[in-house]
């Protein structure tokens, strides 16, 4: 008889990058994109205004712009530098709020991936094309839903509402790369 443990580490497939949206600053809409930079210090390159930092004098010949850690996350590594959408639950949280659709953008995620419980990824490493992620926790809807989705919103949305996570190794994630769960001892 399979472990409990033996039963989490173990995924049917990889899943794959259907959408990828940015948004400028707080409150401001969310605009898709075909690939984006994910950088280990600040997340998601774009996202809220956020850019990665320059590269070393050594490397470029240029000044040093240290990035600025904010007090809530001292080591420059939030939990919620990325969130995760799982596709499959777009037509769940359209019929919950009584919509024909929901597109992704009024859910206000990072990334959308579809063929794997992203669920699965919570307290793991999984990997989006080159770019290494550590699921930290579920990523529970805000008040912006009921505006986004009408009265009951927030409530179409519970347990919806996919994944935060922390960025291992930074790269470029791109719509319809593969989305895999790493071996539980991946560093």
């Amino acid at each position: 008889m399979k472990t409990m443990h033996d039963l989490r580490a173990h995924l049917p497939r990889p899943g794959q990058v259907e959408w990828i949206g940015v948004r400028s600053g707080r409150r401001e809409p969310v605009h898709s994109r075909a690939e984006v930079e994910i950088h280990p210090l600040v997340g998601v390159v774009g996202d809220h205004g956020k850019t990665a930092p320059t590269r070393l004098p050594a490397l470029t010949g240029g000044e040093v712009h240290p990035v600025t850690p904010s007090p809530a996350q001292p080591n420059g590594r939030g939990k919620r530098q990325v969130t995760l959408l799982q596709a499959e639950h777009l037509p769940v949280i359209a019929a919950l709020a009584g919509l024909d659709e929901v597109p992704p953008e009024l859910l206000r995620r990072n990334i959308l991936v579809s063929g794997l419980s992203l669920l699965a990824l919570k307290d793991r490493r999984f990997q989006l094309g080159e770019v290494v992620l550590e699921g930290t926790g579920e990523c529970h809807p805000c008040s912006r839903m009921e505006e986004n989705l009408g009265d009951g919103g927030y409530n179409a949305v519970r347990g919806h509402g996919g994944i935060t996570a922390r960025v291992i190794q930074g790269g470029t994630v791109r719509v319809g790369d593969r989305v895999q769960a790493l071996p539980k001892d991946t560093p």
